[in-house]
Parts: structure tokens; C-alpha cells; sequence
């Protein structure tokens, strides 16, 4: 299934950090910034998600989530999160159930051998469920600025 802009967003049901459980259409009524990355405290991923949590005030008045999605398990989530003392969830995407439906699981390369595993993007997902925006094959330098301007041009629409 390829999703576009102005489709409705897959739901999905997973476990996060700290125990809990995430169904995404329970968070219908905020911007939902949904975002997939390949694996807890590696450098990259780390930059993204400090990133995002540095910037978690001017999101929350934008009256938006952030959610981020990895195969790691709930456990790695918990230190992670504790080690940079995130403040968003971390939903556990072990089986890649929810990176497939979102497309955001695929072949990779890296020195010229190919795997499977997370395309990291992120997904704007709006007050009711709709896809509003897709940023596909995220370079983490600079995303969480692109996606402030991105949340500021179609909050106010």
C-alpha cells in the first residue's frame, strides 16, 4: 500500500517505554509528528531525537505530539530515554508491523551489502488522522527545523 499526502494515516497499537501502550488514533485531536529511526543511542538517531526533545515546548504549543518508532524493545527505549531524558514515547516496532505500513521499512545499503531495516521518515499526521506531510529518507541535520516550518504553514491553514 503507498500512502500519500491526504490519506488517512494506518492505526496501530504498540508497546513504549516505561510499560505502556501507544494506539495512534487515541491521539486524534493533536498534530502528531511520527517519526522512524533505525536504532536507540546510535549517533544519528540520537541527534534527531535530542533534536526533537530540545524543541518539545515550540511543538507542544503547535499542539503537537511526537512519537518515535523503532525495532528496539521497550526496554531499550527506558535507557535511551533516560540516558538523554527524553520526554516524548518511544513505541517498539519489533515484528516492523508499523514501518511496513507506513513504507518505512526497506533495503538498505551500507558498504556495498544490502539489508533490511528502517528508511527513516517522518510523517505529519493532522488532528483527525490525515497524513499532511512526508519527509522520506530524513537527513537528521536540520529536520527538526524543516518540520517547525512544515507544522507552522499548515497549522495555519
Amino acid at each position: 500500500m503507498s500512502l500519500e499526502i491526504g490519506t488517512k494515516a494506518p492505526n496501530f497499537a504498540s508497546d513504549t517505554d516505561g510499560g505502556g501502550k501507544l494506539v495512534l488514533n487515541e491521539l486524534q485531536g493533536s498534530w502528531v509528528i511520527l517519526y522512524f529511526y533505525p536504532k536507540d543511542d546510535t549517533s544519528g538517531c540520537t541527534k534527531e531525537a535530542c533534536s526533537l526533545n530540545d524543541n518539545l515546548d515550540g511543538l507542544t504549543k503547535l499542539n503537537a505530539i511526537v512519537v518515535g518508532v523503532s525495532p528496539d524493545s521497550p526496554s531499550s527505549h527506558d535507557k535511551f530515554k533516560a540516558k538523554y531524558n527524553l520526554n516524548f514515547k518511544l513505541v517498539s516496532d519489533v515484528d516492523h508491523k508499523i514501518s511496513e505500513s507506513y513504507n518505512a521499512w526497506g533495503e538498505k545499503s551500507m558498504y556495498g551489502r544490502k539489508y533490511m531495516g528502517i528508511i527513516r521518515s517522518t510523517f505529519l499526521i493532522d488532528p483527525k488522522g490525515v497524513i499532511k506531510h512526508i519527509f522520506s529518507k530524513v537527513n537528521v541535520n536540520g529536520h527538526t527545523e524543516e518540520i517547525i516550518k512544515k507544522l507552522n504553514s499548515l497549522a495555519s491553514l
